[in-house]
């Protein structure tokens, strides 16, 4: 039974601990830093104002996509290292939220404001709530964590 307990207490720690990540702002390299469960950075976002647009890279410093705000469509495109379009987000007015498309239209999720507990929520595709952001004041960085449900 003890064997049962303990086997059950470290797989609901391990979902607890997997299902969050975090950003912050770092000030001295201003870029934005992000880290998984650990504190262990996993990433970091880095405008290039040549270009316009934000860079997003590994921790090895590899380029992994950017992003890029397109006046025309009023939205902002994302694309992969390569400059293939990968998607784009759009302000969605009429819900009140931003929707998120692949590089065929197609939604594929959403993010809103909730007042309530005054976080991000986010929506996959088809309305289902799969996790939500919010700011940690003590830590100063918004932290993502996903529904277990």
């Amino acid at each position: 039974m003890k064997k049962l307990i303990l086997l059950f207490v470290i797989t609901l720690t391990t979902v607890a601990v997997k299902a969050q990540t975090s950003q912050k702002y770092n000030s001295l390299y201003q870029r934005t830093e992000f880290f998984d469960s650990r504190g262990n950075m996993i990433g970091y976002a880095k405008e290039n104002t040549l270009y316009n647009r934000i860079e997003y890279f590994d921790a090895n410093g590899n380029m992994v996509k950017y992003e890029k705000q397109n006046d025309l469509y009023n939205r902002k495109e994302t694309y992969d290292q390569n400059g293939n379009q990968q998607g784009y987000e759009k302000q969605n007015n009429l819900y009140n939220r931003t929707d998120k498309y692949n590089s065929n239209g197609n939604q594929t999720g959403s993010k809103k404001w909730n007042d309530l507990y005054k976080r991000y929520d986010v929506f996959d595709a088809r309305g289902n709530k799969i996790g939500h952001y919010k700011y940690n004041d003590l830590y100063q960085k918004w932290e993502y964590t996903e529904s277990s449900y």
